[in-house]
């Protein structure tokens, strides 16, 4: 376990940021009055979420590997950081619509029913808490793992092929 506190430490801070972030939504009115927008800014969320991975790759090549980590030790690292995100996003989820946005899946479900997005039963299937964790789980593993072979490749020592 010790091996991967720096791993675990930077998966919780991912969390920890990706809650932020919700909450930045929420008081712009993005879960709200600007829904519409919704979908174009919630995405601007991969440029933390990539920062996060350099810096804790960065970190772990630097503390744990002496300044010389091959691509393999990169990608293991974030395939760790990743498998944190991905236990911790349905209490992440959780705590997102209940806690920080309770009106989100109503509010998005009334917008997408009346701009003909979907129907009422769509809508009620798709903004569910069910499905959000289902799909934040899915999300994450995918994007941590594509972000773990890019981020990995750029941090991993030259001399190390």
């Amino acid at each position: 376990m010790q091996k991967y506190l720096t791993e675990i430490r930077w998966g919780v801070i991912f969390t920890a940021v990706m809650l932020l972030w919700m909450w930045c939504e929420q008081l712009a009115g993005l879960h709200g009055r600007h829904i519409a927008q919704h979908a174009t800014y919630t995405n601007l969320f991969a440029i933390p979420a990539i920062l996060i991975y350099v810096l804790a790759l960065r970190q772990k090549k630097l503390r744990d590997y002496s300044g010389t980590m091959s691509w393999k030790q990169g990608m293991q690292a974030g395939l760790v950081i990743t498998l944190v995100v991905v236990l911790l996003s349905p209490a992440a989820q959780w705590l997102t619509h209940m806690v920080i946005t309770p009106n989100y899946f109503l509010n998005m479900q009334a917008y997408v029913v009346t701009q003909g997005m979907m129907t009422t039963e769509q809508a009620l299937e798709y903004f569910s808490l069910t499905n959000y964790m289902l799909q934040s789980a899915i999300g994450a593993a995918i994007m941590g793992v594509l972000t773990s072979v890019i981020v990995a490749f750029f941090l991993r020592s030259k001399s190390q092929h």
